[in-house]
C-alpha cells in the first residue's frame, strides 16, 4: 500500500485538440450589447458624479459626434472595400491585411459601442433636469450617441466582410 492517491486512467479530451477551423466567431449581439450597457451606466454616472464633485458637467461640442461619423465613414468604406475584394471578385488579402482589418473592425464595434452607451446614459441623466443647458446637453448626447452606432454597424459590417467562405 503507497500513499500515492489513486490516478483515474487518462481520458482523451472529449474535442479535438486541433483549434476548430471556426474558432473564430463574429461579434456577437450580446457581446455588443453587454459594452453598451456598461457605457450607460458610466455615461449617466458621469452627470451625478460632477453634481458631488461640485464640477460643471461637460457639454458635448460639435465635434464629438463629427468624430464619431468620421470613424463610421472610413469603417464603412473599408468595409465595402474589403467585401468588394473578398467576396466580389474572389481575391485573397495578404494574411496581414485581414488581421489588421478584423482587429479594426472589433475593437472598433465595441469601442463604439461603449462610447454609443455612455452618450445614451448621459442624456438619460439630463432627462428632467432644469439646469440651463440640460436640453442641449440632452439633444447633442443623443447626436452623438446616433453617430457612435453607426460606427458600431460600420464596424460589424468590416467585420464580417474579413469572412471567408470555408472551401474544404
Amino acid at each position: 500500500m503507497t500513499r500515492d492517491p489513486v490516478q483515474e486512467p487518462e481520458q482523451e479530451p472529449s474535442g479535438p485538440s486541433d483549434p476548430s477551423p471556426d474558432g473564430l466567431r463574429p461579434t456577437g449581439l450580446p457581446t455588443v450589447l453587454g459594452w453598451a450597457v456598461v457605457g450607460v451606466v458610466v455615461g449617466w454616472a458621469v452627470h451625478p458624479l460632477c453634481n458631488r464633485l461640485d464640477v460643471v458637467p461637460p457639454l458635448v461640442s460639435p465635434a464629438q459626434p463629427l468624430a464619431l461619423l468620421l470613424l463610421a465613414a472610413i469603417l464603412g468604406y473599408v468595409a465595402w472595400v474589403t467585401h468588394r475584394a473578398v467576396h466580389v471578385r474572389r481575391e485573397r488579402l495578404e494574411a496581414h491585411q485581414a488581421v489588421n482589418r478584423l482587429v479594426l473592425a472589433r475593437a472598433s464595434a465595441l469601442v463604439a459601442a461603449l462610447v454609443t452607451g455612455g452618450y445614451v446614459g448621459y442624456a438619460l441623466s439630463w432627462i428632467g433636469d432644469s439646469a440651463e443647458l440640460a436640453d442641449e446637453r440632452l439633444v447633442r448626447s443623443l447626436v452623438a450617441a446616433g453617430c457612435a452606432l453607426a460606427a458600431v454597424v460600420a464596424g460589424l459590417l468590416l467585420e464580417r466582410a474579413c469572412r471567408v467562405r470555408d472551401d474544404g
